[in-house]
């Protein structure tokens, strides 16, 4: 992995990566990410090393974030989140249906 880890930075240096209006957790060192200086090692170090993705789960629930949505097929990594973080909401968007349900549960 640590090949497609280069790979993936000399993409990355063809793109301008901008700080981020929104914060972005970082599973590899279960981190919150603001800037453009720490995404781009960020993304590449996802490639090649363990991530920290029940701690990313926890320490998003720790900072006040209850509504999680597993976008995608199926529901494993939402059965993940309730274990980890009890007291969240955890939606689910596989299709048109659900993508609804999951909007008109958040209020748009």
């Amino acid at each position: 992995m640590k090949e497609a880890g280069i790979e993936i930075a000399q993409e990355l240096d063809k793109i301008d990566i901008r700080d981020l209006n929104l914060p972005s957790v970082n599973n590899a060192d279960a981190k919150f990410l603001r800037t453009a200086t720490e995404l781009r090692p960020s993304l590449i170090k996802q490639i090649s090393t363990p991530l920290y993705w029940e701690d990313s789960i926890s320490m998003m629930a720790a900072n006040g974030f209850n509504t999680f949505i597993e976008i995608g097929p199926g529901k494993v990594l939402s059965g993940l989140v309730r274990r980890i973080a009890k007291d969240s909401n955890v939606l689910n968007s596989e299709d048109l249906r659900s993508m609804n349900e999951t909007l008109t549960a958040l209020g748009i």
